[in-house]
Parts: C-alpha cells; sequence; structure tokens
C-alpha cells in the first residue's frame, strides 16, 4: 500500500507521522514545494522508527509527484492560512488554484486514487478537488466532521470527568459556525448524553466546539494541526484496511437529507472503496432547519468559487 500526503506543514506532517506510526503502509510519500521541506520531515519521521518500532517508509519530495505514482489514498493539506487584509474572496481563490494544480497531478500519477481534502475553506475545497478530478463523489472527500466530533467528545470527557474512548457522536453540516450538532446521536457508553449532563453545559460545549478552530488559532497565533492530521490518518486507515468505519465526512449530496449539489458532512461507511455507503439520518424539525442553514452557508461560499472561474 502506497498513500501520498502533499503538503509537508505541520497537518500534513503529522498526518504521515500517525500512518508512519500506525504502520498503516508500506510507503509513504510527502509532497511539498519548499526546497528540502518534505524530504527533511519524512527523514525525521524515518529516523524515529527504530524508537516507536514500525516499517512504515516515509519518502519526501519537492513538487516531484512522479514519487507519488500510484497511490491508493491521497491526502491533500495544501493551501494558505488567511492573512490580515484578506478576503474570504481571495482565500478561497489562492487555495482554490493550490487545490486544482494538485489534483491535476494527483490524477496524472495515481488515476485510481482515493482523495482525502483537509485544505481550507474545506468544504469548497472539497468542491474544487472534485471539479477537477472528475471521479465519482464516492472517491473525493473533505475531512471535518471526525475532528468536529473529537472535539465536542473531547469537552465532554472533560466535562464529564470520564474516558474519551466511551463517547460516541454525530455531527453534520458544514464546517465551522455552521455546523449540525445532533445531541440525541450523542452517548457514553451508550447513555444517551442528555442524561447525564444538563441542557444549558451541553449547549455551551456545543458552541465551543462551533469554534473550536478558532479558539485553538487564539491560544497559538496559527491553526490547528495533532487534532486534524490525526483525523486524516483515520480516515485513510479505514479505506486502506477496509474497515467500513462509520465517520461524519465531507461529500457531494445528491439527493440525501433531500440536498442537491451541496458538499457537506454526514455519516458514510468508509472502506476500501472510499464512501461505500452514505447515511441518512432520520431528522427532527429542529435538525432539518439547521441543516438547511449549514447547507445556504456552504452554497454560498461554493458560488463564490463557481463565479472566480
Amino acid at each position: 500500500m502506497k498513500i501520498t500526503v502533499v503538503g509537508a506543514g505541520n497537518v500534513g506532517a503529522t498526518c504521515a507521522d500517525v500512518l508512519a506510526y500506525r504502520e498503516v503502509a508500506n510507503e509513504i510519500v510527502l509532497v511539498d514545494i519548499k526546497e528540502g521541506f518534505a524530504e527533511g520531515k519524512a527523514l525525521d519521521i524515518w529516523q524515529k522508527a527504530p524508537i516507536d518500532l514500525y516499517d512504515s517508509r516515509t519518502i519526501g519530495t519537492t513538487n516531484d509527484y512522479s514519487k507519488s505514482a500510484n497511490s491508493d489514498v491521497v491526502v491533500i493539506t495544501s493551501g494558505l492560512p488567511r492573512k490580515p487584509g484578506m478576503s474570504r474572496d481571495d482565500l478561497i481563490n489562492t487555495n482554490a488554484g493550490i487545490v486544482k494544480s494538485v489534483t491535476e497531478n494527483v490524477v496524472k500519477y495515481s488515476p485510481n486514487a482515493i482523495i482525502i481534502v483537509v485544505s481550507n475553506p474545506l468544504d469548497v475545497m472539497t468542491y474544487q478537488a472534485h471539479l477537477t478530478s472528475k471521479m465519482p463523489r464516492t472517491r473525493v472527500m473533505g475531512m471535518a466532521g471526525i475532528l468536529d466530533t473529537a472535539r465536542y467528545r473531547a469537552f465532554l470527557a472533560e466535562a464529564l470527568n470520564i474516558s474519551p474512548k466511551d463517547i460516541q457522536a454525530m455531527l453534520l453540516g458544514g464546517h465551522g459556525d455552521t455546523m449540525v450538532p445532533l445531541p440525541r446521536y450523542t452517548t457514553v457508553a451508550g447513555i444517551p448524553v442528555t442524561e447525564l449532563i444538563d441542557k444549558d453545559k451541553l449547549n455551551a460545549i456545543l458552541e465551543r466546539t462551533k469554534v473550536g478552530g478558532g479558539e485553538l488559532v487564539k491560544l497559538m497565533g496559527t491553526s490547528a494541526w495533532y487534532a486534524p492530521g490525526s483525523a486524516a490518518a483515520q480516515m485513510v486507515e479505514a479505506i486502506v484496511k477496509d474497515q467500513r468505519r462509520i465517520f461524519p465526512v465531507c461529500i457531494k449530496l445528491e439527493g440525501e437529507y433531500g440536498i442537491n449539489d451541496c458538499y457537506l458532512g454526514v455519516p458514510v461507511v468508509l472502506g476500501k472503496n472510499g464512501v461505500e455507503k452514505v447515511i441518512e439520518l432520520d431528522l427532527n424539525a429542529d435538525e432539518k432547519v439547521l441543516m438547511e442553514a449549514s447547507r445556504k452557508a456552504v452554497r454560498e461560499v461554493m458560488d463564490v468559487l463557481d463565479k472566480l472561474g
């Protein structure tokens, strides 16, 4: 098995490190445009192998996609963070150009790969990768829901003073402020979370989850990388090992939840073919309202990309 991670920054390098440590693939290739950057990160991860006892070989390359040829899964983390004075449209235009170029190279050298997008704005960058690749929607997806639910579960574990291992949760919709929380699908060792925490505390945790990324930016001056990188790696592992795990994943909806032609996070079964099945939950009236609001917000950003051409 061969996996390529495009973008050797904090998120990409973390993803590659987790994949190597868990021995998800024989070969993990890091690609970056900065001279020597991916090579250095890959060498550092490889030199850790005798300490952590894994056999996965990490290889770095500067903009040479031929070394990524015949990858089974490709993770795209490339893109620039939003800078002071940069409008949303500028950010979309810049990162869409990067993701388009990366996707073209991915398709050229690994036409049978499954693509996982981590670049921001996540939902619209998944749209860009899907447009460029011309692949079936089941093979082009975005990572956001796993990260959002992880933050939610971590906050719950802290509030309840329990292990995060026992918490299961589901979130839908766009990544960020318009995500759709589903408290009635949240359980702790099978116990509905609403029986363990009062409504106000739960709502406060949900609000904190929505701005989870922003909280980290304020603390560190940059965006998160450990959790996003690990979340992407978990998706890769589910695909490579055909685990058929159920995760919230950003995918183009084609009628599910009454929505067409919009990229939103929904629960899916992840296996060797990518998205094996989209799971359609029976949402109540309030949840449907939130889902529609999320759809409108994501569609608005998709329209920006369409206008930019």
